[in-house]
């Protein structure tokens, strides 16, 4: 076949690949929008179904003690004190508000209350006033537009009746209130999530390139990837095959737009490389062929990281590993396809205006001097380099997961977080809900005992027996604490260490509780997840690299990394920006995050650096492989450094801890881990660094005088 004939069947083949993904993008760019009307945040249905809370959550139908959502309106005085007028007003407005109408939402309120009293309670002080609407929570589900019915009501409340209330400052509150806003706060993930990510991602790449058009480019193709993610991920959250919340939509989208720019830069930078020797599409194929491999290896080490996820007793984090694992199948398929297609119709013209012209030379100053200068005292240096890692990494042991309250998730002030202060003000534990304990009746009498016997159970027990024969008590207790604080988590503990010993049956349920199993299931998360992960990269990388040692050396540096990323971690939000705490899941997650895409980095050098070993040697082939790839890998470290940043804009702390968190720790593994420490530990080793097979590559130099010294 001639020349001519070969490029006319490639640019044939690479326009048929052009309109597949086209079609791709028209169905699956739609449902990239819709990703957000499939999510579940609701915490108690992350929990495992043999969590005693869920368990509990399950009997409650057979008491005819259906599920509620209290909505709760805080009013407070602006002058100190509220009026009898005011009052007076407020008492009217609760009384006729089953009879209204909301404007968002149809029937009328009375119709979405389990109760339709609405009781008025003013605080002891006089300075504050609580009204308490019981929601049905089957009734309030519903949707009206793909927005909860709760959610309707609360942004109703919000509009009607601060203005209408004089003299008083008025807030909506209670889990309702919080959901909405919660349910607001995420409502931002496809669109200004997306966009800030794109935008950002767009300025680096024209820092990058220099040039109009390669950047829009690879822009396009990370979109796509998210398109194709999206064509898979919709229909199985809505057939409930895997579950969607909130937080794993975020981290999709960061995910796939970064996985597919950091592919997509290592293809262009190996086919920059190529043209300086060959035509394009001669150089396009040569470049494909090379950063197959490493692409594949990263793409799938991230994939199968990310599928350990699927171990965790929470479903918010299991059900981001298939999500996770979706999207970097659809950055890689539009990184490995799409882009090469779209390259083999531009040509050279792809860098315009600065043109790789054939027999030019590649320029690689800058890292070659690194090069030179990390490996010329190897030891010395990675043994600096290590001390001062894990110095960072000892102040991990201090990193906060006790947990957050509901009132702390949120980094901008919103109205329920100022309505709970408003409670903690001026009612005790204003945040109090019911702990529910489910026992059967022949122990319900001493289960109740144990109960109002207990310091921190406020007032008596109410006691419910079972209408459906099941031979089951339900009884509730209003605790002393705050249903959050970490007092109602002890009292929690004691309670069912207490009366385990009555009983194995007796279950105990409600908000706290909830709360204690899902740091429980985080704990054991930490215990399985991790190792997990671990031996799932290791065995994938003596795979790619065929050895053991090379393997070895490249998790246990991820490992610091990730360590002293979760020190300077600590420091920071506890000391510096004084936050309460973290999320008993964040380490997880960002372990998860760190080592599995982190060390990506540490992959594509050291694929080329076992490319250069095989002609040159190690020493010599570290060097070449840092020079060539320097430039790039740390490319793609700023970008999915920003790309993760661009989570700041969703304003809730857990979000904006992990952006920090996956941040930091890519930067610190691209600048020293990747740049430094590697190619540090390679050369001082040399071939014994591909162990068990180092005969393999070429003899080895001989240290310099200088290295002989060490």
């Amino acid at each position: 076949m001639t020349g001519s004939r070969t490029r006319t069947l490639a640019r044939v083949v690479a326009g048929i690949l052009i309109l597949v993904w086209l079609a791709v993008g028209g169905i699956g760019g739609p449902l990239v929008g819709k990703l957000t009307s499939v999510q579940n945040n609701d915490q108690a249905s992350f929990l495992p179904q043999d969590a005693e809370s869920t368990l509990v959550a399950e009997q409650l139908s057979d008491f005819d003690a259906d599920a509620t959502l209290p909505l709760l309106i805080a009013v407070e005085g602006e002058g100190g004190t509220i009026d009898r007028a005011t009052l007076g007003e407020l008492g009217s407005w609760a009384q006729d508000l089953p009879e209204q109408q909301p404007a968002s939402a149809p029937g009328t309120v009375g119709d979405y209350l389990a109760s339709e009293r609405v009781p008025v309670l003013p605080s002891e002080d006089g300075e504050a006033a609580l009204a308490v609407l019981t929601l049905d929570a089957k009734a309030v589900e519903e949707t009206v537009d793909d927005t909860a019915i709760s959610d309707l009501l609360v942004e109703d409340l919000r509009a009607e009746l601060g203005p209408d209330v004089e003299g008083a400052s008025v807030s909506v509150t209670g889990p309702a209130g919080f959901s909405a806003d919660l349910g607001e706060a995420f409502a931002g993930i496809d669109g200004l999530l997306l966009l800030v990510t794109l935008a950002v991602v767009l300025v680096i790449l024209l820092v990058v390139y220099r040039s109009p058009v390669l950047p829009f480019v690879v822009l396009l193709t990370s979109i796509f990837g998210l398109s194709f993610a999206a064509l898979l991920i919709h229909p199985m959250a809505v057939a409930d095959w895997i579950q969607l919340s909130g937080q794993s939509q975020g981290i999709l989208f960061i995910l796939v737009v970064g996985a597919a720019t950091d592919y997509s830069l290592l293809l262009v930078a190996r086919y920059r490389e190529e043209l300086h020797s060959a035509e394009p599409l001669p150089a396009l194929r040569t470049a494909w062929r090379q950063t197959l491999g490493p692409v594949a290896a990263s793409g799938g080490t991230v994939i199968a990281g990310l599928l350990c996820l699927l171990l965790s007793d929470l479903g918010n984090i299991s059900g981001l590993g298939p999500v996770g694992a979706l999207g970097i199948l659809g950055a890689m398929v539009a990184a490995l396809t799409l882009l090469p297609a779209a390259l083999a119709l531009l040509g050279r013209a792809a860098f315009w205006p600065s043109i790789p012209e054939r027999g030019s030379a590649p320029q690689h100053r800058i890292w070659s001097s690194v090069a030179r200068r990390v490996t010329a005292r190897p030891r010395m240096t990675w043994v600096v380099t290590t001390g001062v890692l894990v110095v960072a990494a000892a102040a991990a042991l201090t990193f906060p997961t006790s947990g957050i309250t509901q009132a702390q998730f949120f980094t901008t002030e919103v109205e329920s977080v100022e309505g709970q202060e408003v409670l903690d003000r001026h009612f005790d534990g204003g945040d109090q809900q019911p702990m529910q304990v489910v026992a059967p009746d022949a122990v319900a009498d001493e289960a109740k005992e144990v109960l109002e016997g207990h310091d921190d159970v406020a007032g008596e027990v109410e006691e419910q027996r079972s209408t459906s024969g099941a031979g089951r008590t339900l009884l509730s207790a209003t605790l002393t604490a705050g249903s959050e604080s970490e007092e109602a988590r002890e009292t929690v503990r004691e309670v069912r260490s207490e009366l385990r010993e009555i009983d194995a049956e007796i279950l105990v349920g409600g908000t706290t509780a909830t709360a204690v199993d899902t740091d429980d299931a985080s704990t054991r998360d930490y215990r399985v997840v991790v190792p997990s992960i671990l031996v799932v990269v290791t065995l994938i990388l003596v795979v790619l690299l065929r050895s053991i040692a090379a393997a070895a050396l490249l998790v246990a540096v991820n490992v610091l990394t990730f360590a002293a990323t979760l020190g300077v971690s600590a420091v920071l939000f506890t000391r510096v920006l004084g936050q309460p705490g973290a999320d008993p899941s964040t380490p997880v997650l960002g372990f998860v995050f760190l080592v599995a895409l982190a060390v990506d980095y540490s992959i594509f050098l050291m694929t080329r650096a076992r490319e250069e070993s095989l002609q040159v040697g190690t020493r010599r082939g570290i060097r070449r492989a840092v020079a060539v790839t320097g430039g790039v890998i740390t490319s793609a470290g700023v970008v999915l450094a920003a790309t993760f940043s661009a989570l700041w804009v969703i304003p809730l702390l857990f979000l904006a801890q992990i952006a920090f968190i996956v941040a930091f720790g890519v930067l610190l593994d691209t600048i020293v881990t990747r740049s430094i420490l590697v190619p540090a530990i390679a050369a001082d080793l040399g071939n014994r660094i591909w162990w068990p097979w180092a005969d393999r590559m070429a003899p080895d130099e001989e240290r310099s005088r200088r290295g002989r010294r060490q």
